[in-house]
């Protein structure tokens, strides 16, 4: 099977899957991204462990599960009786786990503490917390189209027309490179065109969802572009400072999870600040 078959195929497939999740239920769509986050750290981990660092993959795994899953249920709770229920003690117990890497690392006996620390630690904030803030995007209260949450559906629609426009329309008429020192087969030409039909795409959301407006729409395909495109260099910039061309091999045609989720682990956070913004 060629790879852009492969590539085509196993798309299609993470496409229907995710939109039948995020239009069936909450917790079908988090348990996904639960499965997502744990194999994205454990990739995450396994990528930075070489011969004299070691990372805490089974306690930076935990954390990142933990965190997701606290995320996860303080969506599914009454925000005003948060700090006044059983919840109160999880939160700052898995705020207090991160300090707890460092007296784990005392009894490791490994060369470059410091460095060990410092990989589990961004593991957490890179891989787990991107992920673990769409549940708080898919929010009960927000807008609806056909059965779903609207603006996260068009969140994730905005990411895979860039990223699809980006990629077959570089490849195809890309000439001038991008960042060439980072990813040479990044072009002008592919971010231009992905990046004008993730506008595009939001024109066509604000006439078919008027609900939200023209200049939301926007901004999050704005978001998703410009901090998309700093995700996918960033990813490229671990992989070339390693020497590996992906991350892993689950998904055929794609790489890994960290191939393949690039772009949200750095949109999400600020597409969730400013839906916080707009909600104000």
């Amino acid at each position: 099977m060629s790879n852009f078959r492969a590539r085509t195929i196993t798309g299609l497939s993470m496409v229907f899957l995710l939109l039948f999740s995020l239009w069936y239920d909450h917790w079908l769509f988090s348990g996904i991204f639960l499965l997502v986050t744990i194999l994205g750290l454990r990739e995450f981990y396994s990528l930075f462990s070489t011969t004299d660092i070691y990372p805490q993959k089974a306690y930076g795994t935990i954390c990142g599960s933990i965190l997701y899953l606290l995320i996860f249920f303080f969506n599914q709770t009454e925000p005003a009786l948060f700090w006044h229920s059983w919840y109160y003690f999880p939160v700052f117990a898995a705020m207090s786990m991160f300090f707890f890497s460092f007296i784990i690392e005392i009894y490791r006996k490994k060369s470059r503490p410091f460095e060990n620390i410092a990989i589990t630690s961004s593991g957490v904030l890179y891989v787990a917390l991107p992920l673990a803030l769409l549940n708080l995007l898919y929010s009960p209260d927000s807008v609806r189209f056909l059965g779903f949450p609207a603006y996260l559906l068009g969140y994730f629609i905005f990411t895979w027309v860039y990223d699809t426009g980006a990629y077959l329309y570089g490849k195809e008429f890309g000439k001038h490179k991008f960042f060439e020192r980072i990813s040479p087969k990044k072009t002008w030409e592919g971010t231009i065109a992905g990046a004008l039909l993730a506008v595009f795409s939001a024109a066509g959301f604000a006439f078919i969802i008027p609900d939200i407006s023209m200049a939301d729409w926007l901004v999050l395909a704005l978001l998703v572009v410009i901090f998309g495109t700093f995700g996918d260099l960033i990813e490229s910039l671990f992989k070339r400072s390693l020497h590996i061309k992906d991350s892993g091999n689950i998904l055929p045609g794609h790489g890994g999870i960290l191939d393949r989720f690039d772009t949200i682990f750095m949109s999400a956070p600020f597409v969730f600040l400013y839906f916080v913004f707009r909600n104000f």
